[in-house]
């Protein structure tokens, strides 16, 4: 059984609130903290080995040392939860049901970081979640965790929620500082990186839920202590988001010592292929990471048991690994049609893009349109080809890494699915038979319909 150190109280009656959070050893990782120095705190942080929960997996305690700290400027957290990538859910579930232990987890952050005024930037259509986040606000607030010279320690500190318009784009760090500047979310071009000018020009640490949260048991236990879960650069616990052909979907905690395959079918965890189906692929970290076929998701290229950690799921690069990403683990079962996922997925990217970049607006737009085609009975064989052309022309040459959450999916598909793309290229009239009841998911503005 996995260790869980994030949601281990979640079924506590009433760990929503103060009181019962507060009973339950809630803020005691405050306490631990105020008693060290703040780069003490940062460097408990970077002994844990944790890596960033939104997808990237950059060392935290890294990120922290980067921070900026000129003379007579202000310094900012901002907590990014924004949580849009298609799959993902758990960053909604810590918010929902433990609040307190996000906001525990900023102050610390924030005391270390040296910053007094710090913000959750929240998806839009998180509203119910906006209202508990600022009664847990308050709650502290009247605790005298928040305010003015908190418990007597002469530190100040503040924190706002503000919501987002729900734009996928404000995820990516830069897009979300200037929208939290109330500017359209158009991702900057870095350098300089927030570290140095973030919010308002000012130095800026952006982390998202799942990573502050992980700082209460971090000071807590310890970060020597902490990175003894998991294994090598893995350290810690990770929450997954498990979806799709499953019989248990839902948030679960992992330690990251668990194979792929006890994830899928351990009664624990997903409990295996819904309605006795066969397993097909998974796209294993939210809808930008790149799919695998069965055959490579339970077993790397080198016949090794793939693992649930960072390294492992990326053994071998994008020919035959992915990456754990934001946590979104995506089962589909053997009736499960590659061609109409990777669609999906396209019409996403090309509806979210911000249009900055011209590989980006302008490609997003190319691939959806010739799987739209391909989809639909109206491809050709040359049309496989130009997809790869496109997204490969989209990688790499954008601002921001929307432009590769775009391409990676639709190049993992081709790589691994082409005979797919074929069928339906070679058998026109069955596929738009297959999609006759599909038609009001067509875009109407396009060419191309069922």
């Amino acid at each position: 059984m996995s260790r869980k150190v994030l949601i281990d109280k979640v079924n506590i009656e009433g760990i929503r609130f103060y009181d019962e959070y507060r009973k339950n050893g809630g803020y005691a990782s405050v306490e631990k903290a105020f008693k060290m120095s703040p780069a003490d705190v940062v460097e408990e942080v970077k002994k844990s080995g944790l890596r960033g929960r939104g997808g990237a997996g950059f060392p935290t305690g890294m990120k922290w040392s980067f921070l900026a700290k000129p003379e007579g400027v202000p310094r900012y957290l901002v907590c990014n939860a924004d949580e849009s990538e298609p799959g993902t859910f758990k960053d909604r579930y810590l918010m929902e049901f433990l609040p307190h232990l996000l906001i525990e987890g900023l102050i610390v952050s924030s005391y270390a970081l040296g910053s007094g005024r710090t913000y959750i930037y929240i998806r839009g259509e998180y509203a119910w979640i906006v209202d508990i986040l600022e009664k847990a606000i308050a709650e502290a607030k009247s605790n005298n965790w928040l305010g003015k010279n908190i418990l007597g320690t002469g530190f100040d500190c503040e924190i706002y929620v503000q919501r987002g318009a729900g734009a996928y784009i404000c995820g990516e760090e830069t897009a979300l500082l200037e929208s939290l500047e109330g500017k359209r979310g158009n991702p900057r071009i870095k350098p300089p990186f927030p570290a140095v000018k973030g919010l308002w020009d000012c130095p800026t640490v952006v982390n998202n839920v799942e990573t502050l949260a992980a700082i209460v048991p971090i000071i807590n236990m310890g970060g020597e202590e902490y990175a003894k879960i998991g294994i090598g650069k893995s350290t810690g616990t990770k929450l997954l988001s498990a979806c799709g052909n499953i019989n248990k979907p839902g948030v679960y905690e992992i330690d990251m010592t668990i194979s792929v395959e006890e994830f899928i079918y351990g009664d624990e965890y997903c409990g295996g292929i819904a309605n006795g189906k066969k397993l097909k692929a998974c796209i294993p970290g939210g809808s930008s990471v790149p799919i695998l076929p069965a055959n490579l998701l339970l077993k790397t290229a080198k016949g090794e048991t793939r693992m649930m950690t960072y390294e492992s799921l990326a053994d071998g690069g994008f020919a035959t690994g992915s990456m754990m990403g934001s946590g979104g683990f995506i089962v589909l079962d053997e009736d499960q049609c590659v061609v109409r996922h990777t669609l999906t997925l396209a019409r996403f990217y090309r509806h979210e893009s911000c249009g900055q970049c011209s590989p980006c607006r302008e490609g997003t737009g190319w691939m959806e349109k010739i799987l739209q085609n391909i989809e639909y009975g109206k491809g050709k064989l040359t049309d496989i080809d130009l997809l790869w052309d496109i997204q490969r022309r989209i990688e790499g040459n954008t601002i921001c890494p929307l432009g590769d959450a775009a391409a990676w999916p639709v190049a993992a598909a081709i790589r691994h699915f082409r005979d797919e793309f074929e069928w339906h290229v070679l058998n026109p009239d069955e596929s738009q038979r297959r999609n006759y009841g599909l038609a009001h998911y067509a875009d109407p503005l396009q060419t191309v319909t069922a």
